[in-house]
């Protein structure tokens, strides 16, 4: 199970495994009360999707699917890896914007949660649940 939090929130127990997903650090946050379990800035925007989407609202929706497209050509296994993390187990992905629901986390959070919706080639090729190929 999956959950984001601001990276700037105290850690509680319901965490579980507390991941930041930023490419930066957090401006003014010292490393003791983010209580990481990993820094991940593989799965964090790349600085130049982070700059075009400048937290604008109009551009959630394509930010999101330029996000996707992004994670799945540069980290699948970064991807899968955290998948199989959240498998049983709770995993809160930490973010230091101040947009609670149009951030990195809340995107990614999505995109982990809906793997073949997500997928470029599910995209390309959708078949309903069940159908067989061929």
């Amino acid at each position: 199970m999956f959950k984001i939090k601001r990276a700037y929130e105290p850690a509680s127990a319901e965490d579980g495994k507390r991941i930041l997903v930023d490419r930066l650090w957090p401006r003014g946050l010292s490393k003791a009360k983010a209580a990481l379990d990993e820094w991940d800035r593989l799965v964090a925007p790349s600085d130049a999707l982070r700059r075009w989407y400048a937290h604008s609202p109009q551009r959630w929706r394509e930010f999101k699917t330029r996000y996707a497209s992004e994670l799945h050509e540069t980290c699948p296994q970064e991807l899968k890896r955290l998948r199989a993390l959240g498998r049983g187990n709770v995993v809160t992905l930490l973010f230091a914007s101040r947009a609670p629901e149009l951030n990195n986390a809340a995107a990614l959070k999505e995109i982990i949660e809906t793997r073949r919706a997500s997928s470029p080639a599910a995209a390309r090729n959708p078949r309903p649940h069940g159908a067989r190929s061929g």
